[in-house]
């Protein structure tokens, strides 16, 4: 059985977004801890993600959304730093007009580099904070795989997903395929 990480983005992911909902509906989704939502320090969310993993019962998936996929890219840069998989939906561009640089200062590199482990993105074709053509471009340099899920927004509670049944099957069916 997996044990899953969930990884909100910049200000958490609110009560009715999509990774809140799971987490309450499934026991065995964790939400990873770190110092601050509104201010997200890099190398808190990797020492807060670090933690979290090393918590984990069994083979673990992180569900990332938004800034939590760039934390992601970051903290498999780092040297020891492997799970069972990743599910990385709409990560943002840090070049898109509406990133919150100032407030995510360690987050505007984004790695190129393979992730050292399966991952898929879900991505939208009208994501305000990053194109489907840089959704693709974080797939190749990722390693990762792509699916598109048509107009979504930035897949979030403003989307009006609910607990996005969608979603949850993709990681049920990203998760069998790892063979979990």
């Amino acid at each position: 059985m997996a044990d899953y990480i969930i990884l909100p983005g910049y200000t958490g992911s609110g009560e009715s977004h999509w990774q809140s909902l799971w987490q309450k509906a499934e026991p065995e989704m964790r939400r990873f801890a770190p110092a601050s939502w509104d201010r997200p320090d890099s190398d808190d969310w990797i020492a807060a993600l670090d933690r979290a993993v090393g918590e984990a019962q069994g083979p673990t998936i992180l569900v990332a959304h938004s800034l939590g996929c760039l934390l992601v890219a970051q903290w498999s840069a780092l040297p020891g730093r492997s799970v069972a998989g990743a599910f990385l939906v709409a990560p943002p561009d840090p070049e898109a007009p509406d990133f919150p640089r100032a407030e995510a200062p360690g987050f505007v590199t984004v790695p190129q580099g393979r992730l050292g482990f399966p991952a898929l993105i879900v991505a939208s074709s009208n994501d305000p904070y990053a194109t489907l053509d840089r959704q693709h471009r974080y797939a190749a340099d990722w390693g990762a795989g792509i699916v598109g899920i048509g107009t979504r927004g930035h897949i979030n509670s403003a989307s009006g997903l609910g607990d996005w049944p969608e979603g949850r099957n993709l990681l049920r069916a990203f998760t069998a395929g790892l063979g979990l």
